[in-house]
């Protein structure tokens, strides 16, 4: 049995250091702050998109000249959704390529997004099968040209008309053969 005065000797030292800490002003440690759940809605400002794969895009113009593509591939539902939303800026010379699993007809929006885009509806033998020039942001009208297309380039609005690529033009992909198509 412990008595009063070995107590003492033994709660005294601890007692002086919580003094001590105090004395410092030495803060207990506070809770951990709770975990806020990670937004999962792909259309929401503050979603955090996975990165994207990268290739380029190859489109011959009315002249003969062929203009190349930076692209981030949308390859994946999430990622054909969220598409360009958010975005305040694209360069020339920079876009991104929706792969679809299969050739059907296409119809896109500008749900989010803040920039003028074209867009370039590209057929399964790699041909442009019409252009949707400089689509109004922030819209939800469907845009499409009234044909089946496998694959939709995004660059920004009025590059198609600057550098003269239309309708029937042939287009190549770089980088593009390893990325599987998720349905």
């Amino acid at each position: 049995m412990m008595t009063p005065r070995r107590l003492a000797l033994v709660v005294l030292p601890l007692l002086l250091s919580a003094c001590q800490q105090d004395a410092e002003g030495r803060q207990p440690t506070p809770p951990p702050a709770p975990v806020k759940p990670p937004v999962t809605d792909v259309t929401a400002k503050d979603y955090v998109s996975p990165p994207l794969p990268r290739a380029h895009v190859r489109l011959k113009d009315a002249f003969g000249g062929v203009h190349r593509v930076e692209v981030e591939v949308a390859a994946t539902p999430d990622a054909r959704t969220r598409g360009l939303m958010w975005r305040t800026e694209l360069a020339d010379g920079k876009g991104m390529l929706f792969l679809f699993p299969s050739q059907e007809m296409q119809g896109f929006w500008m749900r989010n997004t803040l920039i003028p885009l074209d867009m370039f509806f590209i057929t399964s033998d790699l041909h442009v099968a019409g252009i949707v020039s400089r689509a109004v942001p922030k819209t939800l009208e469907s845009r499409s040209v009234g044909a089946p297309s496998q694959y939709v380039l995004e660059v920004p609005g009025g590059w198609a008309e600057k550098v003269s690529v239309r309708k029937g033009s042939p287009v190549e992909f770089e980088g593009v053969a390893g990325i599987e198509i998720v349905p």
